[in-house]
C-alpha cells in the first residue's frame, strides 16, 4: 500500500493524522480477496451486479446508493491494532466475520439497485422501508419469525435489516437454510428471497444513480476526533442509584482480614467478566468495559470490600452485569429509574 510511513508512528502521533491522509485503498490490500469472494458468491447465484466497494469510516451503504463502504481500520494491521486499543475489539476482523457483514451490506445494495423495497410483496413480507428507525429496539431472542445472522437479533430492528439479514443467510455458501430454519416462520421469508433473487438472475440493476465517492467523503477527520466521537456513542451517564446495588453485592469496610477491595477484585476479574457478559449479550466489549470501569471507580469511592473466596460473588456479579447490559439492549438505559 503506497504511503505507509505512518505505520511506525506511535498511537499519540498517529491519532493526529486525518484518515484520508493515510492513503488507504482496497486495491492490493488483504481485503481485496474477500471482496472478490462476495462477488463470486453473488455470481454463483446468477446475480450480475457486484456492488462497488470503498473505504469508509464504518460499515454502511448510503441511502439510495448501491455501494458498500468498508471500515478503514480493517485495511491495515496497524489500524486494526489502533482500533483494538481504542475500542477493545475490531468489528469484522476475521474473514468469517467480515463476510457475514459483507453479505448483509450487499443486501442493502441490492435493495437499492433493484428497488426491491418498493415491491408490494417485499413490503408484505418485511414491512415498510419507510418505518422510522430508532437507535434502540426490543428484540425477542426466541422469536422464530426472523433469521439469526448478526449479533443482537439485528433482523428485528427494522424491515430493511430484516431483509438484509434474510438475504445474508440465503447467500451464505454451504448453509442449508431450509433445514436450519425448518418450522420457523422465517423460512417463508427465505423462500421469498430465493424466489426474488432467482427472478433477478442475469439482470442489470434498474437503479444506479450517478455518484461521486468524494461527495460521500467521511474520512476527512482526524483519527483522534473519530475515536472521540465513536467512544461517545458508547458512553452513558452513571447515576448514583447504582450505589444500592453495589452495597448489596459488596460490603463496606474491611471487617475481616481476608477481604479485599471490591475495586481490586473487579480489576483482577475484568477479563473473565468481559468474556462472560459479551458471550451472553453480544454487547460491544467497549461498552461493557466502560460500565465495569465505572462500577470499579464507584466501589473505590464507597470503600467496598469482598471476600474473594466466596464463589457466589463471581456468579452474582456476572448476573448483575448481564442484567444491566440486557436492560441497555432493550431500553437504551443500563437501568430504569424507579
Amino acid at each position: 500500500m503506497p504511503g505507509t510511513d505512518w505505520v511506525h508512528l506511535n498511537d499519540d502521533v498517529l491519532l493526529e493524522k486525518k484518515i484520508r491522509q493515510l492513503g488507504l485503498t482496497l486495491d492490493g490490500s488483504g481485503l481485496e480477496p474477500l471482496v472478490r469472494q462476495l462477488y463470486d458468491e453473488l455470481s454463483a447465484r446468477g446475480l450480475a451486479f457486484p456492488p462497488p466497494c470503498y473505504v469508509g469510516d464504518e460499515w454502511f451503504v448510503p441511502v439510495g446508493v448501491p455501494i458498500i463502504f468498508i471500515p478503514f481500520f480493517l485495511v491495515h494491521d496497524r489500524l486494526r491494532k489502533l482500533e483494538r486499543a481504542q475500542m477493545l475489539e475490531v468489528e469484522g476482523e476475521t474473514p468469517e466475520w467480515f463476510m457475514r457483514l459483507m453479505r448483509h451490506e450487499a443486501a442493502h445494495a441490492y435493495s437499492y439497485a433493484y428497488q426491491l423495497y418498493k415491491k408490494r410483496r417485499w413490503q408484505q413480507t418485511f414491512g415498510l422501508a419507510s418505518t422510522e428507525e430508532t437507535p434502540f429496539y426490543r428484540p425477542r431472542p426466541y422469536s422464530r419469525s426472523y433469521v439469526v445472522h448478526l449479533e443482537d437479533w439485528y433482523a428485528q430492528s427494522h424491515p430493511d435489516e430484516d431483509f438484509a439479514e434474510t438475504f445474508a443467510v440465503w447467500l451464505t455458501p454451504g448453509l442449508d437454510w431450509r433445514t436450519r430454519y425448518r418450522g420457523w416462520k422465517a423460512l417463508q421469508k427465505l423462500e421469498y428471497v430465493d424466489e426474488l433473487m432467482t427472478s433477478l438472475a442475469g439482470r442489470p440493476p434498474v437503479h444506479q444513480p450517478a455518484y461521486n465517492v468524494a461527495d460521500l467523503d467521511c474520512l476527512n477527520v482526524k483519527l483522534k476526533t473519530y475515536y472521540r466521537q465513536k467512544r461517545k456513542l458508547y458512553e452513558d451517564t452513571y447515576p448514583d442509584f447504582y450505589d444500592n446495588d453495589l452495597r448489596q453485592l459488596f460490603a463496606a469496610g474491611p471487617e475481616l482480614a481476608h477481604r479485599v477491595k471490591a475495586a481490586a477484585y473487579l480489576r483482577q476479574h475484568k477479563g473473565v467478566l468481559l468474556n462472560a457478559v459479551d458471550r451472553w449479550t453480544n454487547e460491544r466489549r467497549y461498552r461493557v468495559n466502560k460500565l465495569l470501569s465505572r462500577l470499579r471507580e464507584r466501589c473505590d469511592q464507597l470503600d467496598l470490600y469482598v471476600d474473594p473466596a466466596d464463589p457466589a460473588c463471581a456468579v452474582q456479579l456476572a448476573s448483575y452485569l448481564t442484567t444491566l447490559v440486557m436492560n441497555y439492549l432493550f431500553t437504551g438505559k443500563f437501568k430504569r429509574t424507579k
